[in-house]
């Protein structure tokens, strides 16, 4: 690691003035940072360590959804009783993050505040049309991923907590890297009041609707309503894991998974 200075603010305010330096970087759960850092493929000037914010954390159902603060950890959200209640499929979608140690570590803002073009949550909160509270504003879901590893949040703006509205079905499924567990194609699905939406992460360089789909389920909600349709793979990613091509194939099956598990 290169030198830095370490901070431990005891409250939000204090956090956000220490962000007034450029190169001042933020500590949700560090799992993505942390490792960044001893390969020293990052040089902060300061970090940031938001571990002892208490208002940061807790997952409330409130306005017939979710509020769920930002350094609520993967594992809580998994096993919560009020998430597999109000939202199963979100409670579900924990549950598959990396591993034990990742999901005992990590927190849903710092997954969102990231953007790792394979992260499973940026899924869950374009799907269900959730609404991100930071330090200055409210953010929907959809203007908040601006492109791989980029947000809409400012250099001095803290996420403090995740709205999700309760859908009426919901249910996620992806094709996950053996190794890693991050999502090569992962689809959340959803029928919420204000119509069906299909949100795809992991293929593309961030998360992405696809409205063809959602138009054909908004008139049959079922897998086969969709099987015809094909994705395009020319803006999607490739690597050693997977071509643009197999991923486009991975998204149309993961869809009509994610649909018959609704149903």
């Amino acid at each position: 690691m290169y030198e830095f200075i370490y901070h431990k603010p005891a409250s939000l305010g204090d956090a956000a003035s220490l962000l007034g330096n450029e190169d001042a970087k933020l500590v949700a759960g560090g799992m993505t940072l942390v490792p960044t850092l001893k390969l020293r493929l990052a040089k902060p000037s300061d970090l940031v360590d938001l571990a002892t914010i208490g208002e940061l954390k807790g997952i409330k159902e409130e306005g017939g959804g979710l509020t769920i603060g930002a350094m609520t950890r993967h594992a809580d959200v998994h096993r919560s009783d009020v998430v597999k209640r109000v939202i199963p499929a979100l409670a579900a979608l924990a549950g598959l993050i990396g591993d034990p140690a990742v999901r005992n570590r990590g927190t849903i803002g710092g997954s969102i505040a990231n953007n790792d073009p394979a992260a499973d949550y940026p899924s869950a909160v374009v799907g269900l049309g959730a609404t991100i509270v930071t330090t200055k504003r409210e953010i929907a879901g959809e203007d908040f991923f601006t492109g791989m590893f980029e947000t809409a949040l400012g250099q001095d703006e803290i996420v403090t907590a995740i709205k999700f509205p309760k859908p009426q079905a919901a249910a996620y499924q992806k094709f996950r890297n053996p190794a890693s567990r991050y999502a090569i194609v992962g689809v959340f699905v959803a029928r919420t009041d204000s119509g069906v939406r299909v949100a795809v992460t992991g293929a593309g360089p961030c998360v992405f609707r696809v409205p063809e789909m959602e138009a054909a389920l908004a008139k049959s909600f079922s897998a086969d309503a969709i099987k015809d349709i094909t994705i395009s793979d020319d803006r999607l990613n490739s690597d050693i894991h997977a071509s643009a091509e197999y991923r486009a194939h991975l998204v149309g099956v993961m869809a009509r998974r994610a649909v018959a598990a609704c149903v």
